[in-house]
């Protein structure tokens, strides 16, 4: 799969195809529907399948201060894009130009000018342009002056509620992997390379690989039941804190995962942690002693709810 520059023309052999437009952050049910809906009409029509969506998330350029939220990378967005069907992500880069660019600019200078959108799908509640100028109906407007078609998806609703990033955000923060899992289809996962740290967790019997958490949206600080998954595709069960390891200073914000029955080296390798269950919050313990007892609990109470 194919990852474009918004800011270029897509190849030839791209152009005329049909266009799901939106941030996607997540991926979720709702974007799910999204895409799945371009997807389908471009294959209908036998025309390519394209995913575009904005890095960073406009939050990011409108309230710097805000802090970490996002629950995919780009690389994420990617493979999950390229498992629902479709042929490239087109990547708009979101600066003060882009957010200077009034919606009428957006539609004719990039999805028509420099992708040649034949089409384009997005949700109901999407906004574009200059001071958000852009919506659904300004999108059907021009699609029936320029000669494009528009579709406008409807949240996906469970639980009563519409499927959203920000409740997904809301239920990590709470230690709700469950119903995280259940909005994503998937468990929220956290990417990256395993880092050296001070080998506490060795000396303690828990090796651990150590991943710093980056942009990614802090989930509720403590233990958890983890899978994670390497780059050579194998699967390790395991146990890992995320938070500031209160027992130990200087405080460090960290992810550290340990995965049981692996001896492996894992320096400097990709990993994707996916969060399955919350088992407690993080705490402070007097003794090293105290700390390990818990761990060996912890590890038991993984393996048990990973096995179920």
């Amino acid at each position: 799969m194919e990852r474009l520059d918004g800011g270029s023309a897509v190849p030839q052999a791209l152009r005329g195809g049909i266009v799901a437009l939106g941030n996607f952050d997540g991926f979720h049910e709702g974007h799910q529907a999204v895409v799945g809906r371009a997807v389908a009409r471009a294959r209908a029509e036998g025309r390519p399948a394209l995913v575009a969506t904005f890095d960073p998330h406009p939050v990011r350029h409108f309230a710097p201060e805000v802090p970490p939220f996002r629950l995919t990378t780009l690389d994420q967005r990617q493979r999950l894009f390229a498992a629902a069907g479709a042929d490239a992500m087109i990547v708009f880069h979101f600066d003060a130009s882009l957010a200077g660019t009034s919606a009428e600019a957006f539609v004719r200078e990039r999805l028509l000018g420099l992708i040649g959108a034949a089409g384009v799908v997005t949700g109901e509640d999407f906004t574009f342009g200059r001071g958000r100028g852009g919506n659904v109906e300004v999108l059907q407007r021009f699609g029936a002056e320029l000669g494009f078609s528009v579709d406008a998806v409807g949240p996906v609703v469970e639980d009563g509620e519409p499927v959203s990033s920000s409740r997904i955000r809301e239920a990590l923060q709470g230690g709700d992997c469950e119903t995280a899992t259940r909005l994503l289809t998937r468990p929220f996962a956290i990417e990256g390379v395993v880092e050296h740290g001070d080998k506490r967790g060795r000396e303690l019997g828990y090796p651990t690989a150590n991943i710093a958490i980056g942009p990614y949206l802090r989930p509720r600080f403590g233990i958890y039941a983890v899978r994670g998954r390497l780059d050579d595709g194998r699967v390790l069960d395991g146990a890992a804190n995320i938070g500031v390891r209160p027992t130990f200073d200087p405080p460090k914000e960290l992810l550290e995962p340990y995965f049981f029955d692996f001896a492996g080296d894992l320096y400097g390798r990709h990993l994707e942690v996916e969060f399955i269950s919350f088992l407690r919050p993080e705490a402070r313990f007097e003794s090293l002693d105290a700390l390990k007892a818990q761990m060996d609990c912890d590890c038991a109470e993984a393996r048990r709810r990973l096995a179920a």
